[in-house]
């Protein structure tokens, strides 16, 4: 089992999560969050002042995945979430030694 984590634009992500439900990925999990990269934020003007944003806006999912889901699954957020400019995100993956289902008290697999 692996734990797929994505830091993408959040305009990507409608689109992410109708593309991950096309191959049945039925569990994810998303929080909005703040951040930045090779961008290093950029400069905006507000009421005639400059000021710089240090942290972008992104949208973070981490998603719980069989082993043999993984290049599906890697393919079709890399598809969907590309726009071929900066800050399109990173995809962080690590291995899940176990996971429980707190209402049934499944474990691993069947947790999933």
């Amino acid at each position: 089992m692996k734990l797929v984590t994505v830091i993408i634009k959040p305009f990507k992500l409608e689109e992410v999560r109708e593309a991950l439900s096309n191959i049945n990925v039925t569990g994810l999990t998303v929080t909005e969050v703040k951040g930045f990269g090779r961008q290093k934020g950029h400069a905006e003007l507000y009421r005639g002042a400059e000021y710089t944003v240090n942290f972008l806006p992104k949208v973070k999912i981490e998603i719980a995945i069989l082993d043999e889901q993984f290049d599906e699954v890697i393919n079709t957020i890399t598809q969907s979430a590309h726009t071929g400019k900066i800050g399109d995100g990173k995809i962080f993956v690590t291995e899940l030694q176990s996971v429980i289902r707190i209402r049934t008290g499944e474990t691993d697999e069947a947790a999933l």
